[in-house]
């Protein structure tokens, strides 16, 4: 394995510690469920970690048998959301199981990584080949649209455009990475981009209020641009060297919202300077570039894009994350891998880093 399973079984174990400690940080003073938030995500750290090994030894090549399994009950959870569902901050995403919220959206991401790299990959007796070069605009792009475009929408409306859109930027990506030709390409996204400002009349007025606040957060500073502001200020009280662990105004005096979960960027970035956040997101690289690496020396297409599509949704999603920290994107709900507080994205997101690692363990094709 070339020494894969170390490195980025250390690179998650380092990232998800600090995810732990800034959670603590961030609700160690407040009272009641907030005192013992962080051992949960403690709890969820050991259980995904268990799932990395197991996932680790489990040979990658099923899951392109269980594809459509996959797929399928992804949909039925997602469905299901809108029965049973459970309602937090004003969104359904979750279903609760005893004493666990499961979030479908973070598994139906990975769904859609596997039946993309088995819709665009051909299994024969010797090997797994690029199946793209012979699709035409409907096999290529209209098709597989359409699988991803269900979930997406059925994602959307719970709504949770981040995700949502998420599962657009690792299709788009991956077309490239399969050779669809360009001119396909092409016109998925002009038929994406054309009919954008009529989609503004279906949005949500709190998806409206985001997206204006993101242009001018002063607009409606106590409201919806009053998260932005705070997170602002907490990444550049930090300094160069940050206030130092559990310290802090903006996190510890409860001014930034959401400051273990989709803001815990700024929380840390707060206590711990630029200096920390370039080293936070250099692991952040290393664990990505891993995955790429991987991906690269495989010479199974459906392992290659596999190991692409986990590493652009890693990257995707830390990039999207840290600019919404920072008031560069808009605020879109997207967690950061493996720190932000949540067991159903800790447990996706070790699963699709033990899938990384069972790739680099059996490189051999078909």
């Amino acid at each position: 394995m070339r020494n894969s399973f170390f490195r980025i079984l250390v690179l998650a174990l380092i990232i998800a510690t600090i995810g732990v400690l800034s959670i603590y940080s961030s609700t160690f003073q407040k009272e009641g469920v907030w005192q013992g938030i962080y051992m949960r995500q403690a709890l969820w750290l050991i259980i995904g970690l268990v799932c990395f090994f197991a996932i680790s030894s489990f040979n990658y090549r099923k899951l392109w048998d269980a594809n459509y399994f996959i797929y399928g009950v992804a949909l039925f959870f997602l469905f299901l959301v809108f029965v049973l569902g459970i309602v937090r901050l004003g969104a359904q995403r979750w279903l609760k199981f005893a004493w666990f919220n499961f979030q479908p959206s973070e598994f139906a991401k990975l769904a859609i990584i596997i039946f993309l790299a088995r819709y665009f990959s051909r299994k024969s007796a010797d090997d797994t080949s690029l199946l793209s070069g012979k699709f035409g605009i409907f096999q290529g792009i209209i098709l597989p649209f359409i699988f991803v475009a269900v979930p997406m929408f059925l994602i959307i409306e719970q709504p949770d455009l981040g995700s949502g859109m998420m599962l657009m930027l690792v299709f788009v990506s991956l077309l490239y990475l399969t050779n669809v030709r360009l001119r396909y390409i092409f016109i998925l996204l002009v038929s994406l981009v054309l009919p954008l400002p009529f989609f503004w009349h279906f949005l949500r007025d709190y998806q409206k209020q985001r997206l204006l606040v993101f242009l001018n957060p002063n607009i409606d500073p106590l409201g919806a641009g009053y998260t932005v502001i705070q997170s602002r200020i907490a990444i550049g009280s930090g300094g160069f060297f940050g206030r130092g662990w559990l310290s802090g105004s903006q996190s510890q005096l409860y001014f930034l919202p959401e400051s273990h979960t989709d803001f815990i960027f700024a929380t840390f970035s707060e206590q711990w300077g630029f200096l920390g956040s370039c080293l936070l997101i250099f692991i952040y690289y290393l664990i990505i570039r891993q995955g790429f690496i991987i991906a690269q020396r495989t010479q199974d297409t459906f392992g290659r894009l596999l190991a692409y599509g986990i590493s652009l949704l890693l990257g995707l999603q830390v990039f999207i994350n840290i600019a919404m920290n920072m008031g560069l994107a808009p605020v879109v709900g997207l967690p950061l891998p493996l720190m932000s507080y949540g067991g159903s994205s800790v447990l996706a997101t070790f699963i699709a880093l033990g899938i990384l690692v069972n790739i680099d363990r059996t490189r051999n094709v078909f």
